[in-house]
Order: structure tokens, then sequence, then C-alpha cells
């Protein structure tokens, strides 16, 4: 359990948190000591009680690079967060992280999903229920051109139409699989179908989109 917090450095701490939010970076000391209205040392004396009390990271003494710590000592959320591009339509011959057909941004937690050139891509339909996929969810995706079976993966077909099923490769087809009897697997030439990426999340609803 973390030692708790007088007056005054909660008062640093939730100024230190809202500057990160506002501005994605930590203030300098400069400007923290004259928007609280305290000495250049005391703020300075202040980010050295919260870093031995395991509130903040530094990422050395002189420096600016400030990290919130959560709870358990990891990176507060507020500097976890990265931002995503959500796919609309898919084009043939580029990764996905390549497409220009955006229909906007998703911020996600950077611990949860820590790959690079991550997409979004808003599912249509009913065919992957059973997988907890449903309507107008946003699948999280890291890119991939290569499948393993039983995966769920974004596939593209006959190089102009998206989809997310499950994956089984067979001596002599493809096939990609729905998680609803309602609808019938299919199966496709190894050429007719091009891995775009891999399911790795679900996120339900428009929960955290930024519009561009």
């Amino acid at each position: 359990m973390r030692i708790e917090l007088t007056q005054n450095q909660q008062k640093v701490l939730t100024y230190l948190k809202q500057q990160i939010k506002k501005n994605g970076v930590s203030p300098s000391l400069r400007m923290a000591a004259a928007e609280l209205g305290i000495s250049h040392a005391a703020v300075a004396q202040t980010l050295k009680t919260l870093e031995d009390k395991e509130y903040i990271r530094r990422e050395g003494r002189y420096s600016r690079s400030l990290h919130i710590l959560d709870p358990v000592g990891d990176l507060h959320i507020l500097q976890r967060q990265k931002q995503i591009p959500v796919i609309g339509h898919i084009t043939a011959g580029l990764p996905m992280y390549a497409q220009q057909e955006w229909e906007g941004s998703l911020l996600v937690d950077a611990k949860i999903y820590p790959g690079q050139n991550l997409f979004a891509l808003k599912i249509q339909g009913t065919s992957m229920k059973n997988a907890g996929i449903l309507d107008q969810d946003l699948a999280i995706c890291e890119p991939r051109q290569y499948a393993r079976n039983k995966e769920i993966v974004v596939a593209l077909i006959h190089h102009e139409q998206a989809t997310v099923k499950r994956f089984f490769l067979h001596p002599e087809f493809i096939e990609l699989r729905p998680e609803n009897p309602d609808f019938k697997s299919r199966e496709y030439a190894f050429e007719d179908v091009l891995i775009q990426g891999k399911v790795i999340g679900i996120i339900r609803g428009p929960q955290g989109m930024e519009m561009q």
C-alpha cells in the first residue's frame, strides 16, 4: 500500500494529471511553480516526494518526462492511451494500416493492446455472435498476412470484400467459418483469400471514438 499524500502533494499530483491529459506531456518546473503559486524548489521537492511514494516515475533527475503511476505501480491510463484508425473500406493490395478510408479513430489502452500499426474494423452483421462479436462492434486487429488454424481473422475475399471469420486451412482450400448456426462455412481457393489481420479484441459500441 502506498503512503498517503498530504493536501499539498495531492494538489500537485492532480495538477500534473490535468496537464498531461490536456497537453499529452508533463509541465516544466517553472510552469508548474507559476500556475500552482509555489516556488520552483517546492515543486522539485514535491516531485521527489511523489516519486518516493510511488505516485510518479521520472526518466531522469532533470528530465521533464514524467509518468503517473496507478495504485499497482503501472502507468496511469492517461499515459497508456494510444490512437488507432477505424477502417471503413478496404483497398486490395494495401495493408490495413495504410488505408486512406478511415471512419475515425479509437483510443485504446496500450498496455492491453501493445502492438504496432493496430487498426479497428467495424463489424456488420451477426455471423460471429457466438464468439462474442456483435453487429456494430469494433474489432481491434493486428496486421497479419498469414493465419493459424482456429484464429479469428480479417480476410479480403476476391480482392474486394472484407469479412471476419474463423480460419481453417485444409489441403486443398481455405475454410472461413462463422460462429452462428444460421450461417454456413464457405470454402475458397488459396488465391481468393488475403489475410489482413488477426482479431485481438472487441470494443462494444462507439465509446471512445473520436471522429475526424
